[in-house]
């Protein structure tokens, strides 16, 4: 893949917080590690100016300090609103496709410089990783660890021009993928991966011997066919935007929150499409796991004992369980059920909303006896689900732990 990184220049504070400098980040990676923080706004002014002859509202922006002006658009002043530090660039341009049904991708860019000219924005670092570090750069330790972090996340590769790719390969026959005969053929696989699932838990001991005999060549097949399946997961979403008229913005490999490899797809532009358009690209990744899953399970039950049958056993019980992640949108985690969750829900930012109403207002409220809006019972129904399935996790894990011990 030939790359050519388009960058976005953002304005940063030092670690001695009295000045600015200009980062620029890769286009992609603005959109998965970085979330525009506006400056307190004690320091900052907002007016509003009405137009008497065009009928439309603009407001003036002053940074108190340096005593900067300047002018935005309802919809700039919109953006200006969602730049807590908690919402990332595809969470703002989510939210606004959901006010405004429309989203012109130079706006957030072109804000972010208006605003950097001003002094009027600094940025946070996505990773909680990265936001602990941040606060503790007087640490050598610290700092040889960000930068080494740093240095990862520069091991980058984007294509902006995979849309042309795209377009050919679902011309011939990626389509296939979007047809009822495919949505027939995943629930026939789906049947038979699952009798082949009864199969082996009556030969699971012929399957867990086959690992324990290779136990270092199994784990390295497993990881590799896993990763290879992380591609085919990103290239299904990018090829249901081109199924549905939209266009794969960016394409490429990345250090997801600086140390986890992963490829992605900028899907933003599905966000110009239906709701239909929108659950489907979401779902349609998460769907290769369940496939691959059922797929190698019916394999594995035909196969006699050896590292083969071994490998392709474990290899589905990971693509299952990347499923039930990818899927399962109660965990904090910002997965392809978690949109499809906002997207049913109409609530972009739901994830660190109701974080911060059950950590800053929920105790209050409950000790004046104030009751709960709709809005307000769904952030404290997703923090109580999202930690209770944590909890439940761990639980699970050490129960598992703690079995295998005692056998």
């Amino acid at each position: 893949m030939t790359a050519r990184k388009s960058k976005i220049e953002l304005l940063v504070r030092d670690e001695a917080g009295d000045r600015f400098r200009i980062q620029k980040v890769e286009s992609g990676l603005a959109y998965l590690q970085h979330r525009p923080q506006r400056i307190p706004l004690e320091q900052c002014e907002l007016a509003e100016m009405r137009s008497g002859l065009r009928k439309a509202t603009s407001y003036v922006l002053k940074n108190r300090k340096t005593e900067h002006y300047i002018q935005l658009t309802e919809p700039e002043k919109f953006l200006w609103e969602q730049m807590d530090g908690q919402a990332s660039l595809q969470e703002m341009a989510t939210a606004y496709v959901l006010r405004y049904g429309a989203f012109d991708f130079d706006i957030i860019p072109s804000l972010i410089s208006k605003l950097r000219r001003a002094e009027l924005l600094t940025m946070r670092p996505a990773s909680r990783l990265r936001e602990v570090l941040s606060r503790h750069r007087r640490n050598p330790a610290v700092r040889a660890a960000e930068a080494a972090l740093k240095a990862l996340e520069k091991l980058t590769v984007t294509s902006r021009r995979a849309h042309t790719l795209f377009e050919r390969v679902y011309r011939y026959g990626a389509f296939l993928l979007f047809t009822p005969f495919m949505g027939a053929g995943l629930v026939l696989i789906t049947g038979l991966g699952v009798r082949g699932a009864v199969l082996l838990w009556a030969d699971r001991s012929e399957v867990t011997a086959a690992l324990a005999a290779h136990p270092i060549a199994a784990i390295l097949l497993v990881k590799l066919f896993f990763w290879l399946t992380v591609i085919s997961h990103q290239m299904v979403h990018a090829l249901a935007l081109v199924h549905y008229g939209r266009r794969v913005r960016e394409f490429g490999f990345t250090m997801l929150h600086g140390f986890i490899p992963t490829f992605y797809a900028d899907v933003t532009d599905i966000f110009m499409g239906t709701r239909r358009a929108r659950l489907v690209a979401a779902l349609a990744g998460p769907l290769v796991h369940l496939f691959l899953g059922a797929f190698y399970l019916w394999i594995a039950s035909l196969l006699g004992p050896g590292l083969l049958k071994g490998f392709l056993a474990a290899s589905a019980i990971l693509q299952l369980q990347s499923l039930f992640v990818s899927l399962y949108p109660f965990c904090f985690l910002e997965m392809d059920g978690y949109h499809v969750l906002v997207d049913l829900l109409g609530m972009p930012t739901l994830n660190h909303e109701s974080v911060s109403f059950v950590r800053h207002s929920l105790w209050r409220r409950l000790v004046k006896g104030v009751g709960l809006n709709r809005q307000e019972v769904v952030y404290v129904s997703y923090v109580f689900l999202s930690a209770a399935s944590i909890v439940a996790f761990v639980g699970l894990n050490v129960w598992v732990l703690f079995r295998a011990g005692a056998s």
